[in-house]
This record gives C-alpha cells, sequence and structure tokens, in this order.
C-alpha cells in the first residue's frame, strides 16, 4: 500500500495476494491471470470482446484476448513490471461484471497448466 492507503500499482503481487482477492472467475497462471468464459455463440463473444475494449482502454491496461466461436479467452498481466498488478485485479474484476451482464458463463475450471 502506498501512504494514501491505495494499492501500489506498480507492486507485484504474490499467488497469495491474488487469492485473498476472491477473484472466482479467474486463475493465476504462470505469473498471468487468466480466464474463460462461454457466450454461447460467436456474436455474442465478439459483443463481449466489444465491451471489454473500451473498458481496458478507459484504463490503459489491455488484455490479451482469444475469441472463437462462442467463447472468450482473456489474459492479464502488468508487462512493464512482468506480473500480475492491482491494475490487473481491478481489470479482471470489471471484465467479469462485463461477462455476467452479457451472461456469460465462467468456465475456471478450464485454466489450467499442461
Amino acid at each position: 500500500m502506498t501512504e494514501d492507503n491505495a494499492p501500489d500499482p506498480k507492486r507485484t503481487l504474490t499467488e497469495s495476494d491474488v487469492a485473498d482477492e476472491k477473484l472466482t472467475d479467474w486463475r493465476m497462471l504462470d505469473g498471468s491471470l487468466h480466464a474463460s468464459f462461454d457466450t454461447g455463440d460467436f456474436m455474442s463473444a465478439v459483443g463481449l470482446v466489444d465491451s471489454i475494449a473500451p473498458a481496458a482502454e478507459e484504463m490503459n491496461h489491455h488484455p490479451d484476448l482469444a475469441l472463437t466461436y462462442g467463447r472468450v479467452d482473456v489474459r492479464l498481466s502488468s508487462h512493464d513490471v512482468g506480473g500480475v498488478t492491482s491494475r490487473d485485479v481491478l481489470l479482471a474484476r470489471t471484465i467479469s461484471e462485463l461477462a455476467q451482464a452479457a451472461s456469460a458463463a465462467p468456465q475456471p475450471e478450464r485454466t489450467s497448466l499442461l
């Protein structure tokens, strides 16, 4: 925390820090936050990406997005510090809210390392 008690956007979070955030749709893997959402069809997946884009642009923090039929996969990390920060947590929460509003079903069990 900084002196004004706000999260430090340049501090890399540990797996424990991320777990404390209770991001139920997300998994911490290989230094990034990952989520996968089922949308049901291609146009709904495009719509979810279209809703994520302006939110990310407003935050000046851009996720890696993979769009396939009925599915959007998201990866977040702060490249400037080489890991997950409070910026990623904030954007993850926003993306989960946008996915919920779009009736996209989170699939956290899909996210794993092979």
